[in-house]
């Protein structure tokens, strides 16, 4: 059996002491040199090992002033269910609003955007086909609280008002409202999620630390027929939120 990595045990020693309240929330930890010497390692261990908890929502950093042990916080409830779409709205304004929370977002869309080969994949149509794609910012009470990349094919919506999801008269329904105001029956969703460490874009968009850790979900919407109609990566920071799947149980 392998070695348990320095950093990894470092991590633990810090986690304990904070279980057992020798530190606080709000305590600042001693300096790296200190927590090396005492602990018999070098610096670098000891800043991976921060760096680690920080992604967890154990410690914060704070420039120039140094490392901190969180306050405890109570993450956003991030429902995914097949009832999520509402018909005369927003899925996620509904389950904000369920938690008492503001929910909003910000989107910015193109059209005729060439298909990369992974997204041509997932939607059953040709590398460099045009899509449409969307990027979204969740807002919970203005925090940032969510991202996601939307992609449809432009064929698809072409020529009708639904072409742009944020625009027209069916703007911020929905996928499954959008496509039915065109006469398309989205049947089921298909949802791939993995934990991963965030890239420095969405760590900056989130307000988290780069690598922190966040859920990614590969997203794809199917119409009866079986096409695919859109296709997401979603991406949630884990010490911010919790996804709860529910899954309906029919008889």
């Amino acid at each position: 059996m392998s070695e348990q990595p320095p950093y990894l045990r470092i991590a633990d020693v810090l986690r304990q002491r904070i279980a057992e309240h020798v530190w606080t929330a709000g305590d600042r930890l001693p300096s790296r040199a200190q927590i090396a010497e005492e602990c018999g390692v070098g610096e670098n261990v000891v800043r991976r090992a921060q760096e680690l908890l920080i992604s967890q929502g154990v410690l914060e950093g704070r420039a120039g002033s140094g490392t901190y042990v969180a306050a405890p916080r109570r993450r956003t409830r991030v429902v995914r269910s097949s009832a999520r779409e509402q018909p005369d709205g927003s899925p996620f304004r509904a389950d904000m609003r369920a938690l008492g929370k503001q929910g909003n977002w910000e989107s910015r869309t193109e059209a005729k955007v060439p298909a990369p080969a992974e997204i041509a994949s997932r939607l059953g149509i040709a590398e460099g086909d045009l899509c449409v794609r969307t990027v979204y910012e969740f807002l919970a009470d203005g925090r940032p609280v969510q991202l996601s990349t939307s992609w449809e094919p432009y064929e698809l919506t072409a020529g009708t008002l639904v072409v742009l999801p944020e625009g027209g008269p069916h703007a911020g329904v929905g996928v499954v409202n959008r496509m039915a105001a065109i006469g398309i029956t989205v049947s089921h969703a298909v949802e791939q999620p993995e934990p991963r460490q965030a890239t420095a874009e969405e760590a900056s968009l989130l307000g988290i630390q780069k690598a922190a850790l966040v859920t990614h979900i590969r997203r794809t919407y199917y119409s009866d027929e079986g096409r695919p109609v859109e296709t997401a990566d979603i991406v949630i920071p884990a010490a911010l939120c919790e996804i709860v799947y529910e899954i309906p149980v029919g008889r």
